[in-house]
C-alpha cells in the first residue's frame, strides 16, 4: 500500500532522515518507534506531503505521490493525524467534522458524520461545543474523527497518547485497534513504544534518522536492546 524507498530530508544542513526505506501493506498496524529526534513525525510530514524530501520517492496505492499536493493525498485516502492534534480550536465539534469532510458532498458528510458519532459517543454529546474546550482525550478523538471523515485507506496517527492520562491511552489504542479491524491501516507514530508493539504488526526502530532494526512486533517485544532503550528494560 505505502513503499517509501531511499528518502532523505534535510532542516537546512541538517540531515534529519537519512536514507529510510519502509513498507506499510494493506491491512496492518505498522510503528515506528525511537527517541525524541530521531526523525519519526518528519517522515509522516514527509509522507503526507507537508515536507518535500530531497531524494528517494514515495509511492501510495501503487502511484508515486513524492511531489503530490497534502490536499489532493486526502481525495486518494490518505489521512495524517498530526501530533499535538491540530484541530480547529475555535470551531465547534461538528464544524470541525464538517472540515473533515470538504471533499465529499452534502449527503455523504452528513453519513460520515453520523457514522463518526456513533463511534465516538462523546463527540455527539459535545457536538455544539468548542473544540478547544474539550479534554485531551476527547480532543484525540475527534482529530481522529475529522481525519475519518475523509473515508482513509491509510491513517497515520503521530504520538496519539501525548499527555493523555493512563486511562485514556488504554482507551485510544482501543480505537486504533477497532479502526484497524474496520478496515484501516494504520501507520502509527508513538513514544509509548511498549503500548504501540502490543498492537502493531510489525515495527521499525529509528535512531537519528535512520531505521537501525526492523521486525514483527512480536519479536521487537522482546528484543534485548529496544527493551533496554524504549521498554525500561
Amino acid at each position: 500500500m505505502l513503499v517509501v524507498k531511499n528518502i532523505n530530508v534535510f532542516y537546512g544542513v541538517i540531515n534529519a532522515v537519512k536514507d529510510i526505506s519502509f513498507e506499510v501493506n494493506e491491512g496492518e498496524i505498522v510503528t515506528l518507534i525511537g527517541a525524541n529526534g530521531a526523525g519519526k513525525s518528519t517522515i509522516l510530514k514527509t509522507v503526507s506531503g507537508m515536507i518535500r524530501p530531497a531524494s528517494g520517492f514515495i509511492e501510495f496505492l501503487g502511484s508515486d505521490i513524492t511531489s503530490v499536493e497534502s490536499f489532493k493525498l486526502v481525495k486518494r485516502g490518505l489521512a495524517h493525524v498530526p501530533e499535538g492534534r491540530r484541530i480547529f480550536l475555535n470551531l465547534t465539534v461538528q464544524e470541525n467534522l464538517d472540515m473533515g469532510g470538504y471533499i465529499q458532498s452534502s449527503s455523504e458528510v452528513k453519513a460520515l458524520q453520523q457514522s463518526v458519532y456513533e463511534r465516538f459517543p462523546r463527540l455527539r454529546e459535545r457536538r455544539n461545543q468548542i473544540a478547544g474546550t474539550l479534554s485531551g482525550g476527547e480532543q484525540q478523538m475527534l482529530a481522529i474523527g475529522r481525519a475519518l471523515m475523509g473515508r482513509p485507506k491509510l491513517m497515520m496517527l503521530d504520538e496519539p497518547s501525548m499527555g493523555l492520562a493512563p486511562i485514556l491511552v488504554d482507551q485510544i489504542f482501543e480505537i486504533i485497534k477497532e479502526l484497524n479491524k474496520a478496515g484501516t491501516t494504520i501507520l502509527l507514530v508513538e513514544q509509548n513504544a511498549r503500548m504501540a508493539l502490543t498492537i502493531a504488526n510489525r515495527g521499525y526502530v529509528l535512531e537519528t534518522g535512520r531505521i537501525v532494526l526492523s521486525d514483527t512486533a512480536k519479536n521487537l517485544l522482546v528484543d534485548d536492546s529496544v527493551k533496554q532503550a524504549y521498554l525500561g528494560g
